[in-house]
């Protein structure tokens, strides 16, 4: 004789199969809430140890404080060249300090440009925490020092950013109009890498951070370069042939070859090459 009848059998079932099922939505509600709430500890990994300056490549520069819109004081250098072509703000990626970009400061250097390197709140010797609105105050704070501190001609300015500051130097660039933009290594947006990463997620309704590249080149009118490699194990490179797409004329895009972190490097000799030649299409 069946100890357990069908109806029994079935209900038990129907109960284990709820029970899974909300156990699967709880963890997935959980994974949404971590998500949103530890953005900040997943964007920005600063470092406070400045370890090194450009005198340690024998480089003269300027260490410079500046203090930004909501009253933070960040760290800077001005590192000139001499003779100087013109001058590029520089904006770094999301790890580290300035004092980890002496190997871009030497190789710009060697082109004949004068760098202006900033760290943003919460790197190397600047205050406050980092945020996407904070890096638009930092970038502000560092054009309002070569224009007006320095007494640059905002046309002479080459507006620079790598990975995490292509999307600072995008924005700016729709806020000023500078000589030339530099993007490289760089993504669409947040959402974007974040959807390429995490495709199970609502990204662009969990995404705090933004720094929408995509959106801010269609409102960028001066000369662009955009630079990656296929290699790139971090930003993928349809990122930087969509970003070289949706960019107006006049544009170039420079391929270079090694991974996310040290493709400059890797390229080393084609990558100052073509920089050299967006330099020279910007001069009469």
């Amino acid at each position: 004789m069946n100890r357990y009848p069908k109806g029994s059998i079935k209900k038990t079932l129907i109960r284990m199969i709820a029970t899974i099922i909300a156990a699967v939505i709880a963890l997935y509600l959980l994974i949404l809430i971590f998500m949103y709430f530890m953005q900040s500890g997943m964007v920005y990994f600063p470092s406070r140890s400045v370890e090194v300056t450009p005198a340690n490549i024998g480089l003269e520069y300027e260490d410079v404080f500046l203090e930004t819109g909501d009253g933070v004081k960040i760290n800077g250098w001005f590192v000139p060249a001499n003779p100087s072509r013109t001058t590029l703000l520089f904006f770094h990626g999301n790890g580290g300090n300035i004092s980890h970009r002496l190997e871009s400061i030497q190789q710009f250097n060697s082109l004949g440009l004068s760098v202006f390197i900033i760290d943003y709140h919460g790197y190397g010797k600047s205050g406050g925490k980092p945020g996407e609105v904070e890096t638009y105050l930092d970038a502000e704070a560092a054009w309002d020092y070569l224009t007006h501190d320095k007494g640059l001609d905002p046309g002479s300015i080459i507006i620079f950013g790598r990975s995490l500051g292509g999307g600072v130097a995008t924005w700016l660039a729709t806020k000023q109009r500078s000589k030339a933009l530099i993007v490289e290594s760089s993504f669409l947006s947040i959402p974007d890498v974040a959807g390429h990463y995490y495709p199970f997620l609502p990204v662009k309704i969990l995404a705090r951070f933004k720094y929408d590249s995509k959106a801010n080149l269609s409102h960028i009118k001066i000369p662009i370069l955009v630079v990656h490699s296929p290699d790139d194990d971090i930003i993928p490179y349809s990122h930087g042939q969509e970003l070289y797409d949706l960019a107006g004329e006049p544009k170039q895009f420079l391929q270079i070859n090694g991974s996310h972190n040290d493709g400059y490097l890797v390229s080393d000799h084609d990558y100052r090459r073509g920089i050299d030649k967006f330099l020279s299409s910007l001069e009469p």
